[in-house]
């Protein structure tokens, strides 16, 4: 039997595609799946050290001298880092190579949580806040901008939702890890752990994350930095997504840095590691949310924003019986995680489809409003709960989910132009 002039050419095709598959860098929409969960696993350990000290506070205002009223300073401090991270580290990685940055970063990080749990004064404590804080969101959110960058257009939004959900789920399962291990080894114990944790971390990022080519543009840091202001100013879609993640994450704040207090005190006087747990029941809210970059990317974004602002400020009510259920207490933290993840996902799903070649910027610019809202959230609630209880602070929070949901009723017409 002979083979056509035409199929042997066929066959030729594809014997030269086999011999040379070796040698041809894999395409960004095939990204592996073990690096998919490479990305998400490191987001959810760097940014666990942000927020390990939320179910700590009591302990650190016993140990520090410092007042519930004030003590809220320790986690503004720790935001103020965040900002500091999202405005001169996270940008870099559109200038420079990402997986260099990404170790130079973890072992500094590692450091900070060392000066941590050695801390001796509140200065040394409020000092070393400010770097885990800044080096944690650095590390974190340039993961996302790296998943983002490495990802084709059409799994973009998979992929950072993937990311994102190891970030919410490390969110929660630091209140657990951080109540389970100051009952056995005290806070500081948390952070040397936290410390131990990161290094083990080191290797797998150093040998799995690809080599990216920074994107073209500002050809220095002074003009990268600069470029941002350019960015933060043209991007409407920016300002919009931005001032919703403020509102959102301000209401994150509210409630997980004030829960420990009420629930320390009778009649309750529940141990740290049962406070945590209760960042348990919030894993499922956050991965059940986790398709919410993938309706944005079908055109679905305002819809699910519309959900999530609601299912945000219903949260309150349930939250606000504590006193009478603590089965209110899970449904509310399941509706609050819920709605947030969603948010938050699909903010960044489209942010990112934006401006391509400046997603560490983007992200950067965008985390910005988070941090500034989990530092009003954090300073305010507890002062709420100084002069009115639990009920002040869900009034707070239920104010602050409510002006959510205006703000995004009062500049839906701008989305729809912007996009």
């Amino acid at each position: 039997m002979t083979t056509s002039p035409s199929l042997k050419a066929v066959l030729r095709r594809y014997e030269a595609q086999d011999d040379a598959q070796d040698d041809v860098p894999v395409r960004r929409g095939d990204m592996p799946r073990s690096l998919v969960l490479l990305f998400a696993a490191a987001c959810t350990l760097s940014v666990a050290n942000v927020y390990y000290a939320q179910p700590l506070l009591d302990a650190l205002a016993l140990d520090f001298n410092i007042s519930h009223a004030v003590v809220g300073g320790v986690i503004t401090a720790t935001q103020v880092g965040c900002a500091f991270a999202l405005l001169l580290l996270v940008p870099l990685g559109d200038l420079v190579d990402r997986r260099r940055l990404m170790a130079v970063q973890l072992l500094a990080l590692v450091a900070a949580l060392a000066v941590v749990g050695c801390a001796q004064s509140a200065s040394m404590l409020l000092a070393g806040m400010l770097g885990v804080g800044m080096l944690g969101t650095a590390m974190t959110q340039g993961l996302i901008a790296y998943a983002a960058s490495a990802a084709a257009p059409h799994e973009q939004g998979r992929v950072v939702g993937a990311a994102q959900s190891g970030v919410f789920i490390g969110l929660l399962m630091a209140r657990v890890f951080a109540g389970g291990i100051s009952d056995l080894a005290g806070w500081r114990g948390v952070y040397f752990c936290a410390a131990v944790l990161m290094l083990t971390l080191a290797w797998p990022l150093w040998r799995r994350l690809p080599a990216l080519v920074p994107a073209p543009g500002a050809t220095s840091y002074p003009r990268l930095i600069a470029s941002m202001f350019t960015l933060l100013r043209e991007e409407r879609v920016l300002q919009i997504r931005g001032m919703l993640a403020l509102l959102m994450f301000a209401t994150f704040s509210i409630f997980w840095s004030a829960l420990v207090l009420p629930l320390r005190a009778p009649p309750y006087e529940f141990s740290h590691t049962v406070i945590g747990a209760f960042g348990l029941v919030g894993v499922a809210g956050a991965l059940a949310a986790a398709r919410a970059g993938q309706w944005a990317d079908r055109g679905f974004g305002q819809r699910t924003s519309a959900a999530a602002l609601m299912l945000l400020l219903l949260a309150w009510w349930p939250l606000s019986l504590m006193a009478w259920s603590l089965w209110a207490l899970v449904i509310g933290i399941v509706l609050l995680d819920l709605g947030g993840q969603a948010l938050h996902v699909t903010n960044q799903s489209m942010i990112f489809r934006t401006r391509p070649e400046a997603h560490s910027r983007l992200v950067g610019l965008y985390m910005l409003f988070y941090a500034v809202g989990s530092g009003l959230g954090a300073i305010s609630t507890t002062a709420a709960y100084a002069h009115a209880g639990w009920q002040g602070v869900c009034l707070l929070g239920a104010a602050v989910s409510l002006s959510a949901m205006v703000f995004w009723a009062a500049t839906r017409r701008d989305m729809l132009v912007a996009t």
